[in-house]
């Protein structure tokens, strides 16, 4: 009897496992394409993965019918039943970990949520290309981790690599700043890490590199983006704005860009042939597809007007070298546009052979996904601890310090035994992780991550970002007084800044300083000011006020934003963040139009210029900014004075040398000249371990055509209290010493340069093998 009830109850065991154990189980998605277990795809040469993939694409392209190609031409691709191969939604978004904001991507089940990283705005602060590429690494793989388990797509929408020319863009959270050079290793390294190794021309995830180009510009004093011509000059298209893409394609060998909704000089950028066909796939070489953004086929129709008909839009968007349409309007009208002989077939099979070639590269027509590389990911690798963790070290790295009277930071939990946290950010989540943003695997919030230091006081102070009245003030003021210190959680959230959102100014909204200066008044201790903001705010009266002790941006610093900022607050972490973007005064923007593209001064229309690269007039913080709680110090090492450029051709070049003092780099032999080598000490003077990060400026001799300085790299390193390193700064004279003229064309000055390093500054004159050129 007693067996027998053992075996009963062993029998209901597995009966209840069997119903319950299953939960949460993610059963392998069925095949994109050439499911080895149906017989329609067994014998199609495009199915075979030992034949090479261009020519798998010729064979299937070859299969379709006119109709069925117009059908894979946008986003929501349809199924081709009669050759196996399922419908396929292209548009999936990872800016900072995988998102649901395009429809490819979805949330729940055994996939409730992935880690939430920071805002890309405060991870280009943390100047740190390694850690860039390794958050691209962990988002492709809960990417391909959610594409095995059936809730995602393999073709991502991101990185946002436009300059963040203007501080009132409500998208310039997105991007890595104001820097050309800062955006385009940002962008390379972000691309490598989402796409894999790139072994055998495979992809781990497709990224795109958005929106190209010269788009900074969403809505703005009745202007917005489907109505806007950005008139740029080749000088600063070719060295401001086109700087990151060329990186993304050349450097990160990205799978896609995307055109943007504007016109530049008049042409809409999805149907411009010379920046799509000319510029991206012919001098870049894209190894990929060519997408729209989302409707903006339609819109340069529909809104622009820039053609007579649709089919001419869809027409001149195609051979303009469109591959795939985010929106339906050429599924509407290519066939027409065919039947009018406005495109032809073979142009429709060139953008076809572009997109199939990706999802060929990804994988998708090589049968059973769970086969191969990375088919074994699945919910047990999204929102992993080592994934969350780097999500906080991410947000440690990317905290700036701002202001640090009287060495008020970091905290003691000795002496702060009680700190009132205020604000209206200060227990905030979501606006934690920014736009483009997915389902967090949690959060901390700023008075969570403060509370686990020391008891708390908290009162926000204000209903919200707004700050629409002071009737909160009060008590506010009452918990400060209580408090041994007083964290001031202020800024920014997306109902101010974000896509098609650009701020009015630049100043704190509604009565937030009110709220800053009165508790700041009460406060018995110190008082810390926290912002939490993608663009920048002009916080003049909190840097001239003595008793606000120090000043802190954070941006948006994704899901475990309050565990970093309490880290920095109580010095577990030292802060080593540097501003990714220049901290203008409100009056910069008063009467600056948005709409005003020109990088450069202008003192004769009273112009002021833009970024730290033109802009000469006071500001509230300057880019590069970001103090630590410990010293350094700098020391040249080694470094040469007088460098000789070797020239192709002396009749080719000497005229043009001659006239412009410059060197074409088209006419240098830039394979005969070594790096330049410069050798920098730096030394650890104060009492706390610490980052440090050394940006390199050059400076070109004076002209009208360049810069007054330009970074050219940085390098970060950790360095222990006393202790010294010596950092190598390698200068390429054809990319680091050369300028961009006003045609378009880059050149190298001849005569002095400077580089700045630090606080450092180093000599270096270039002539060529005709001799010096004084300047």
């Amino acid at each position: 009897m007693a067996y027998n009830i053992t075996k009963l109850l062993s029998l209901v065991s597995l009966l209840l496992c069997l119903s319950f154990c299953t939960i949460g189980v993610v059963h392998a998605r069925p095949p994109f394409a050439c499911d080895p277990h149906n017989p329609i795809t067994r014998g199609l040469k495009f199915c075979r993965v030992t034949v090479p993939i261009h020519v798998r694409v010729q064979d299937l392209i070859g299969r379709l019918t006119l109709q069925e190609k117009i059908r894979l031409l946008v986003n929501n691709a349809i199924a081709v039943p009669r050759l196996g191969i399922q419908g396929y939604e292209w548009w999936s978004e990872a800016l900072h970990g995988v998102s649901n904001v395009g429809p490819g991507t979805r949330f729940g089940g055994a996939f409730p949520g992935a880690t939430s990283f920071p805002q890309v705005i405060t991870t280009a602060a943390s100047f740190n290309e390694s850690l860039w590429q390794e958050i691209g690494r962990v988002v492709s793989d809960e990417a391909r981790a959610m594409y095995n388990g059936g809730m995602a797509g393999l073709t991502y929408w991101s990185p946002n690599v436009n300059i963040f020319r203007d501080p009132r863009w409500g998208r310039g959270q997105e991007t890595p700043g104001e820097d050309p050079v800062l955006a385009a290793k940002y962008a390379a390294r972000y691309v490598k890490g989402l796409q894999g190794d790139g072994a055998g021309n495979r992809l781990k995830v497709a990224a795109c590199c958005k929106h190209y180009t010269a788009y900074d510009l969403d809505n703005w004093n009745g202007v917005n983006r489907f109505h806007f011509n950005a008139r740029v000059s080749k000088q600063d298209l070719v060295d401001t704005y086109d700087v990151p893409f060329k990186a993304c394609v050349v450097e990160g060998n990205v799978a896609s860009v995307m055109c943007s909704y504007n016109q530049v000089n008049g042409k809409p950028t999805c149907a411009d042939p010379d920046l799509l066909k000319g510029t991206i796939r012919g001098q870049w070489r894209l190894n990929g597809y060519i997408v729209s953004d989302c409707d903006s086929v339609g819109v340069l129709y529909d809104e622009q007007h820039y053609t007579r008909t649709p089919e001419e839009a869809a027409a001149d968007a195609i051979k303009a070298g469109l591959d795939l349409d985010c929106g339906p309007f050429l599924a509407i009208h290519t066939e027409a546009a065919v039947r009018r002989g406005l495109v032809s077939q073979l142009e429709i099979n060139w953008a076809l052979a572009n997109t199939m070639t990706v999802q060929m590269r990804l994988g998708m027509f090589d049968g059973e996904p769970s086969a191969h590389q990375y088919g074994n990911l699945g919910p047990r690798d999204v929102c992993t601890p080592a994934h969350q963790q780097l999500a906080l070290e991410a947000a440690r790295q990317g905290i700036v310090l701002l202001e640090n009277r009287g060495r008020s930071l970091p905290l003691s939990t000795r002496r702060h035994r009680t700190v009132a946290v205020i604000g209206p950010n200060s227990d905030v989540t979501v606006t934690m992780i920014g736009n483009y943003a997915g389902v967090a695997c949690g959060y901390t919030t700023p008075l969570q991550g403060i509370g686990r230091y020391t008891r708390t006081i908290h009162q926000a102070g204000c209903t919200d970002v707004h700050c629409n009245g002071n009737q909160l003030f009060g008590a506010a003021e009452a918990a400060a007084r209580q408090a041994d210190a007083t964290v001031l959680v202020m800024g920014l959230d997306q109902s101010i800044e974000a896509e098609f959102v650009d701020r009015a100014g630049l100043l704190l909204p509604g009565h937030q300083q009110e709220l800053v200066s009165r508790v700041a008044r009460a406060s018995r201790g110190p008082t810390i000011l926290v912002l939490m903001s993608g663009g920048p705010i002009d916080v003049t009266f909190a840097k001239n006020d003595p008793r606000i002790s120090a000043i802190i941006w954070v941006g948006y610093p994704g899901q475990a934003g309050g565990t970093a900022i309490a880290d920095v607050l109580f010095g577990t972490t030292n802060p080593g963040g540097k501003l990714p973007m220049t901290w203008y005064p409100q009056n910069y923007v008063t009467h600056l139009p948005m709409t005003d593209m020109a990088m450069r001064a202008d003192p004769a229309r009273g112009y002021p210029g833009r970024t730290y690269r033109f802009y000469r007039g006071p500001v509230v913080f300057p880019f590069g900014l970001g103090l630590s709680y410990t010293t350094f110090a700098h020391n040249l090492a080694h470094g040469p004075t007088l460098v000789s450029v070797p020239l192709t051709s002396l009749k080719a070049t000497a005229n043009s040398t001659m006239l412009s003092k410059a060197v074409r780099v088209s006419h240098a032999d830039c394979n005969a000249l070594s790096p330049l080598d410069v050798h920098v000490d730096v030394k650890n003077t104060g009492s706390m371990d610490g980052t440090h990060t050394l940006l390199v400026f050059t400076s070109p001799p004076d002209g009208k055509w360049a810069a007054s300085k330009q970074l050219v790299g940085f390098h970060k390193i950790h360095i222990a209290a006393g202790s010294e390193k010596r950092v190598r700064i390698a200068v390429h004279v054809c990319k680091h010493l050369s300028v961009v003229d006003r045609f378009g064309i880059r050149r190298i000055p001849l005569g002095e340069h400077k580089l700045q390093i630090g606080d450092l500054s180093h000599n270096v004159s270039l002539q060529t093998n005709l001799g010096e050129i004084k300047v």
